[in-house]
């Protein structure tokens, strides 16, 4: 019952939250319109038709193949609960189809989504209401400022993990700031329950939940008992259940398709030498299976030629190693580019150009905008949130925050991990943004030109952010 208050909505939410219901269930009305024809009539083994009309930058349609089709589908070793967290989805939208006869996918997808990215408006909003403790009309605005980003607006909607994340952030960070309001710690049970859940939804946000206790307890974080039973063992719980999923449900899918795809090639290359040998006329045996495994060669070579010439290889960028996340990686992609025209760009704002393509299709890696002024709303977001860290430079929250933040500056651009589209992982960290500038608004919240100004100037914002973006959006999803 507890918990359950924390979903309760407030009497001075209401009307903030009936608008921000009504958004995202228009938005979502759109998505399901936009891929209704293409999906409503799809069974299961129908992982091609779906990933091959699914063309929405780089986020991936996992979810809708495993509603359609129970299967630990995800990575299981960056999404080690993923799959059993949606199982009750799949069970739902069987039910439906035994039924009717139709998929309802998108629509049993949409309800989650819908309540994660509703409730991260609401949370988000009670961070700058009792932890940060601005205006009712300046949290409004900047947790409206939250949604109008780019690719905020598009994981509320796509059938991806990155929302569930957003909505385990927010929530957490919630839960922290209001214990060092408090003076209070974050106890051992609760952050096991955050720090599984959110790390089962994707491994590496559990690093944050940790940093985020760390800020909230102190000292008090290095006791022993708690650095055991708070982090130690169960984070090699979840690692061990990673590795019982993968073994239990990943591992013999591999096999039998390695087993499917050696017979598939030995068949090819014996037809492909029976063809060879019709053609070369060479009568001597041992020749001939020299001359063909020559060509076989060529083949190969010419083969791997091409491929790298592709989008899915030319824009994956050079890796550190190959490996289960090594490969990940890269040292290629230009970080200077990518910070201006992706990390701050496109997850802000999107690019006019090659809309919503895919890096591993079509899309090239840097896209420059078509427009100064993407340039200037860019600059100005960025110089607010800075300025913003520097006036909330003594609140530990903020520092709390900005600890998941520098933990994902250096997966991006230290590590290069998913550099080439740093954009569809902005659910991560962008919520950073608008929390750092409530503690602007808080510092010149008493001067009155200063504060009207900053007002302005963050509506202004909001409404170019929400006018441009969605403008993009709303016809895409309507062509």
């Amino acid at each position: 019952m507890r918990i359950l208050k924390f979903f309760r909505i407030r009497k001075e939410e209401r009307a903030a939250a009936l608008v921000a219901l009504l958004v995202l269930l228009s938005f979502h009305a759109l998505m399901i319109y936009h891929l209704y024809d293409k999906f409503i009539h799809v069974g299961v083994k129908s992982w091609n038709t779906i990933i091959s009309n699914f063309v929405f930058s780089g986020f991936d349609p996992i979810t809708y193949y495993v509603v359609t089709e129970w299967v630990a589908k995800y990575n299981v070793y960056r999404h080690p609960l993923l799959a059993f967290l949606v199982w009750p989805l799949s069970k739902i939208n069987g039910l439906l189809m035994d039924v009717t006869g139709l998929n309802f996918m998108q629509f049993v997808v949409a309800i989650p989504l819908i309540f994660c990215s509703f409730y991260s408006f609401i949370f988000l909003y009670r961070i700058f209401r009792e932890i940060v403790k601005i205006r009712r009309t300046d949290s409004i605005i900047l947790a409206t400022m939250l949604f109008s980003f780019a690719y905020i607006m598009l994981a509320a909607i796509v059938p991806d993990h990155f929302c569930f994340s957003m909505f385990l952030l927010i929530f957490s960070l919630y839960i922290c700031g209001s214990l060092i309001e408090r003076k209070q710690e974050l106890g051992i049970w609760k952050t096991v329950l955050l720090a599984i859940i959110t790390a089962g939804v994707t491994l590496t946000n559990g690093v944050k939940i940790y940093a985020y206790a760390l800020f909230t307890n102190g000292k008090r974080f290095f006791r022993i008992r708690y650095l055991v039973f708070a982090i130690i063992i169960p984070s090699a719980l979840l690692w061990e259940f990673a590795r019982w999923e993968y073994h239990t449900f990943v591992w013999p899918s591999e096999m039998h398709r390695k087993v499917v795809k050696a017979r598939n090639d030995s068949i090819r290359r014996e037809k492909a030498f029976v063809a060879f040998a019709d053609t070369v006329g060479i009568t001597d045996s041992v020749e001939l299976y020299r001359a063909f495994d020559a060509e076989m060669r060529k083949r190969a070579h010419a083969k791997y030629v091409r491929d790298h010439k592709k989008a899915w290889n030319a824009h994956a960028g050079k890796p550190m190693a190959k490996g289960e996340f090594l490969r990940w990686t890269d040292i290629s992609t230009s970080r200077s580019e990518s910070v201006v025209e992706n990390l701050f760009g496109e997850s802000i704002q999107f690019h006019d150009q090659h809309f919503l393509e895919d890096t591993l299709r079509s899309r090239p890696v840097i896209i420059p905008y078509s427009w100064a002024i993407n340039y200037v709303v860019e600059a100005v977001v960025v110089l607010l949130f800075i300025i913003g860290i520097w006036c909330g430079r003594r609140s530990r929250f903020l520092w709390a925050a900005l600890s998941g933040f520098a933990f994902d500056m250096c997966l991006h651009l230290g590590l290069g991990f998913g550099l080439n589209e740093v954009y569809i992982m902005g659910a991560h960290w962008l919520f950073v943004m608008p929390i750092s500038t409530a503690f602007l608004v808080k510092a010149v919240e008493r001067k009155i030109a200063l504060s009207i100004s900053l007002r302005v100037i963050l509506l202004l914002l909001t409404l170019w952010l929400w006018g441009y973006n969605s403008w993009l959006l709303v016809s895409y999803l309507l062509g």
